[in-house]
């Protein structure tokens, strides 16, 4: 170990911002949340919890790597400045690029685009923000004159209706959504509408759950628009003192929504549940709106995010406590990234190109005169100026656009037509690292040292308690580096991430005289020691406000021309591709409870894998049955771009006509999983932001000769197989696998595998196409393999348990290659509660047994539930199940 403990530092997964505290306990690093940080007051979902299972290691990348051999620094760094350097002076600054990450610090993220942008000459960075957030940013700015968050978290817990739309915030943003779980508990008058077409567990709390039509949103708000003005509902003395646009935006909410029933006719929801929205959003005044991908990932996702502000301006429902609109940030320094100009559609400290004295002011702040003028390309834009040959040199930092990005599979031919492709990175096998001439190990959560910001602007430090593993540097060291390397030492000449975030709070200050909103000029007189000890603050933090402000435009005044807000008339849009015979479904992607990203971190965490260990396709009920699947077949899910596989999961909360998969598996993990392979290069005209969210495809069962599953006690490399999948368990990995061809001589195979030593349990049956092994070594098994067709093997997750004891009882040997678990053995069932390692079994025995009524009584007999929190809504549904009189009789 190394460095002082305890330490006060950041999570470094989603966009809430949670505090953490790092300790030691006998030799091993703690992990908790942090009581005193004020985004989170000591909870963490189940990632967070698991931070300290992270930090083993494994598969990390160790040493710079130069055309496949390992080096040293001197050379990987002179080979990168070098070979940007040779393609800028034979083709200029714009055949350059640098696609950053959501991941990095801001103190990186401000090098990055310093180096770009100030003395490149191009604006050709952009972040894996632009597929989160970048709609949101652009509602923001066209309403606010600014990307502005206006409110805090306080706003969610003192608000009387919080409208949850396009965002499971349960399992996305799981610590925010016990905030207001537990101000709904306090205050049960409180009411909460979720507006997505799935239902979620997110709508475990919610008093109306409004299943629309995928892509319909903005006729819903512009139905309320209209609704609010029929009303009477509107705050005419706010809209005359400070907001412009009113007229055209009233005419374009009546043109498409011009009343209840046209509404739910374009929403495909019934009448009384859009008139009970209205009338909870008519009789609330302390109304928030929080929205997120389901918004964001659209072809007309900055027109939605503006359809949302809309109704809080007209009615005067912002920048109170408890109101307003609050965008929920995807990653934990997406906020961070946009502060310092890291889209490509950005200037550093707030700026725009659309200033004209912008450019002019940064090269005076930077002593440049090669600062970008015009913006650069967005992310989809990029990769595809790649492919055309357009942009011949890519640096690619702390992210996986492979997996990431839409079309993925042509964004493989992108990075295969690059001349020159750099990856910074923590881990050496992505599917990214695998296309880099040059891979440069980059220093993770927990080495390296700088500031993050929050969904609710507010910057936290995150703290450095060990030591880079291997070669590993931080981000600002490498990227200062290769700025040396290109002939811009004196701008470059950092000695540490304190006398950055100094000089990028001097930026935020710099003749700006209140037209910025982005500004904690109050901070620039941080020593080392003050930096080192910063707490957690809300920009702006300037002379005005010394301490921080968690509410903006309190005052109506707004950082436009007019200092007005504008509202924008919305005409709304389908989907830019829809259903039809060949593709008669509509795929919705996103997250699920314990994974993060691409699975790099949690993927190698037992228990964030034991909840949903494979790729899964939900689908409802009926359609289910329409196209022949059954709960746990095998699926190939095709659209017109590409296809992936996935275990099938019937789900009634699914609308009928509509899919929905996870975003997070990739090539070390499962293969042909990739969501991103199917979705089209589609885009937001304004922001650049894809359209995840509908994608037409079909579904149809995978034509498979066998099946099975694999327990071993180490990582094996398989052979390619139709389907496999890997998942870390206790003492080990699982595999899932099946395949169309002839099966091998599974004995041969295994052996080959795990080796010859050992006592084998062998059953095999070659008419049935059937195989049972199990292999034990000093009492303990080694692995475990059961092949058959699919519906006959057994249940996994008893044998998970088995496998991870230490010794094999004798009472177990008879019943391990039948599958039937020995007496007195209960099988605990699929995971619910990552923290506690509880299963769907033990929870269904259990509030049976107690007659257990809500879920903290659940926590008191099996402790399920008291952890992070993130299993609750899943707890409670159960407890509902349990007491419905179908279930009981």
């Amino acid at each position: 170990m190394s460095g002082r403990l305890p330490v006060r530092t950041t999570c470094p997964y989603c966009g809430v911002g949670c505090g953490v505290r790092v300790s030691a306990e006998d030799g091993r690093y703690r992990v908790e949340g942090d009581t005193a940080h004020p985004a989170n007051r000591g909870r963490l979902c189940s990632k967070g919890a698991a931070l300290a299972e992270t930090l083993h290691g494994e598969g990390r990348l160790l040493h710079p790597i130069v055309h496949g051999q390992q080096t040293g620094w001197e050379e990987a760094l002179d080979t990168v400045a070098h070979g940007f350097q040779r393609i800028i002076d034979a083709h200029g600054p714009e055949a350059v690029a640098f696609y950053v990450s959501g991941q990095l610090l801001t103190e990186d993220y401000y090098l990055a685009n310093k180096l770009m942008k100030g003395f490149i000459g191009s604006a050709n960075i952009d972040t894996n923000s632009r597929l989160c957030m970048s709609s949101a940013v652009a509602a923001h700015t066209r309403a606010f004159g600014a990307d502005t968050v206006p409110g805090c978290y306080e706003d969610i817990e003192l608000a009387d209706l919080v409208v949850i739309v396009g965002a499971n915030a349960a399992w996305a943003h799981p610590v925010l959504f016990q905030r207001l779980s537990a101000a709904k508990q306090a205050r049960p008058q409180m009411r909460v509408v979720v507006v997505d077409p799935r239902r979620t567990p997110t709508c475990e709390i919610a008093d109306l759950h409004l299943p629309l039509r995928p892509g319909s949103d903005a006729w819903l708000f512009n139905g309320l628009l209209h609704h609010l003005r029929r009303e009477d509902a509107l705050d005419l003395d706010y809209l005359e003192r400070h907001v412009e646009g009113f007229a055209a935006t009233l005419e374009a909410a009546r043109q498409s929504a011009p009343s209840i029933p046209d509404t739910a006719t374009r929403c495909g929801l019934p009448e009384h549940q859009v008139a009970e929205f209205f009338r909870l959003f008519t009789r609330h005044e302390r109304v928030v709106t929080l929205f997120s991908q389901g918004i964001n990932q659209s072809s007309s996702g900055v027109d939605k995010g503006n359809a949302i502000i809309n109704v809080h301006l007209a009615t005067g429902r912002i920048a109170r406590p408890g109101m307003g609109p609050f965008s929920l940030t995807g990653q934990p320094n997406a906020m961070g990234g946009r502060e310092v100009g890291g889209l490509a559609t950005q200037l550093a400290a707030h700026m725009g190109f659309d200033d004209p004295g912008a450019a002019a002011r940064l090269g005076r702040f930077w002593d440049s005169d090669r600062v970008a003028s015009t913006p650069g390309l967005k992310a989809v834009e990029l990769f595809e100026a790649m492919a055309e040959g357009r942009v011949k040199a890519v640096w690619i930092m702390g992210t996986n656009p492979m997996v990431s990005l839409p079309d993925a599979d042509r964004m493989a031919d992108a990075l295969r037509a690059c001349e020159l492709v750099v990856v910074s990175d923590c881990m050496v096998e992505t599917e990214t690292t695998a296309f880099a001439h040059v891979l440069l190990p980059a220093a993770t959560w927990g080495e390296k040292d700088g500031t993050v910001t929050n969904s609710e602007r507010r910057i936290s430090r995150q703290r450095a308690f060990m030591e880079p593993t291997g070669q590993a540097r931080p981000d600002w060291w490498i990227i200062a580096q290769v700025a040396r390397r290109m002939g811009f030492a004196s701008a470059f000449d950092y000695q540490g991430p304190a006398e950055i975030f100094r000089e990028h709070a001097r930026l935020s200050g710099f003749e700006n005289r209140g037209g910025r909103d982005f500004d904690i000029s109050a901070l620039v007189d941080l020593d080392d020691a003050d930096y080192q000890w910063l707490q957690p603050v809300q920009w702006p933090v300037n002379r005005q406000a010394p301490g921080g402000t968690p509410r903006l435009f309190a005052d109506g005044r707004f950082f436009t021309g007019s200092g007005r807000a504008r509202l924008v008339p919305v005409t709304p849009r389908l989907p830019a591709a829809s259903t039809d015979d060949d593709y008669p479904l509509l795929l919705n992607t996103g997250r699920i409870r314990d994974q993060w990203h691409t699975m790099t971190r949690t993927g190698a965490v037992p228990r964030l894998s034991g909840h949903l260990p494979e790729p899964g396709v939900q689908i409802h009920p009926g359609d289910a049955a329409r196209w022949g699947l059954k709960d746990g077949d095998l699926a190939r899910i095709e659209s017109a771009r590409g296809a992936m596989l996935a275990r099938v999961r019937v789900d009634a909360g699914q609308r009928p006509g509509s899919v929905f998969a996870p975003i997070h598996w990739s090539g070390p993990f499962a293969r042909q999983a990739r969501v991103g392979a199917l979705v089209a290069a589609v885009t937001d005209p304004i922001s650049g932001q894809p359209e995840f969210k509908q994608t037409p495809v079909r579904l149809m069962a995978l034509d498979t000769t066998w099946q099975g599953f694999l327990l071993t006690r180490r990582a094996l490399a398989l052979p390619e197989t139709l389907y496999r999948v890997r998942a870390a368990i206790a003492g080990g990995w699982r595999y899932e696998l099946a395949d169309a061809g002839s099966p091998p001589d599974w004995p041969h195979w295994l052996r080959e595998r795990v080796g010859e030593e050992g006592e084998w349990l062998e059953f095999e049956d070659r008419g049935g196409a059937a195989y049972r092994a199990a292999c034990v070594r000093d009492g303990r098994l080694e692995a475990l393999l059961f092949i058959g067709r699919g519906p006959e093997l057994p249940a996994r997750d008893w044998l998970l348990g088995v496998f991870a004891e230490q010794a094999l009882a004798p009472d177990l040997r008879a019943q391990l290659l039948a599958g039937r678990q020995a007496a007195g053995r209960p099988d605990a069932g699929p995971v619910v509660c990552a923290c506690h390692g509880v299963g769907l079994n033990t929870l269904r025995e259990a509030i049976l047994t107690h007659r257990l009524d809500s879920v903290d009584a659940v926590g008191s007999v099996l402790k399920a539930g008291s952890g992070c929190g993130s299993c609750r809504p899943e707890i409670q549904a159960l407890i509902d199940q349990a007491h419905t009189p179908a279930l009981q009789a």
